[in-house]
């Protein structure tokens, strides 16, 4: 792809923004970029940490062939693909964690050997994760019951699941 201001050199940097849900797609070569005071952020890491991303993703759908047999997932938000996430290793837009979230947990786990963060929180916010994360443990104990075909358990399980959410509805009406 060419360059959209001159017209010569061969476009290198993709910027796409969001303006009034209205997205708004620029590609440049790295000297009018830099004109237009664009740079990324990743110039001067002595690592390409987008490509190491890229690869470990493209090793965990690729071998499986999921990626071909999958419908390819799109942001509300930006309209990026998940194929194209996997090239790139950046997401366009906040909205991109939701969408992919199926798909970015198996790769979290296996860059952090966990999913969830389990750091300090900022005082006073611990309260109000504490829901979150005991729902996130009943669903995690709810699929491992499944998956090791203890469907007593399961149902206890779902059962404690649905009551808790119903707990947590009627507490969020309540205020």
């Amino acid at each position: 792809m060419v360059c959209q201001d001159c017209k010569k050199q061969q476009a290198t940097v993709h910027l796409t923004q969001i303006v009034n849900n209205e997205k708004v797609v620029l590609s440049l070569c790295k000297d009018c970029a830099a004109k237009r005071g664009f740079h990324s952020p990743l110039d001067n890491v002595p690592f390409p940490l987008a490509e190491i991303l890229s690869g470990l993703i493209q090793q965990q759908f690729t071998p499986k062939g999921q990626s071909d047999d999958m419908p390819d997932l799109k942001c509300p938000g930006c309209g990026l693909t998940f194929t194209e996430f996997t090239h790139q290793g950046r997401f366009g837009c906040g909205e991109c964690y939701k969408t992919f979230r199926a798909q970015l947990e198996p790769i979290m786990r296996r860059i952090h050997g966990s999913s969830m963060h389990k750091g300090k929180l900022p005082v006073g916010e611990a309260a109000q994760t504490l829901p979150i994360k005991e729902e996130e443990r009943l669903e995690s104990e709810l699929k491992k019951a499944i998956d090791g075909e203890d469907f007593e358990r399961a149902a206890d399980l779902r059962d404690k699941l649905k009551a808790f959410k119903e707990s947590m509805l009627a507490t969020k009406g309540g205020n």
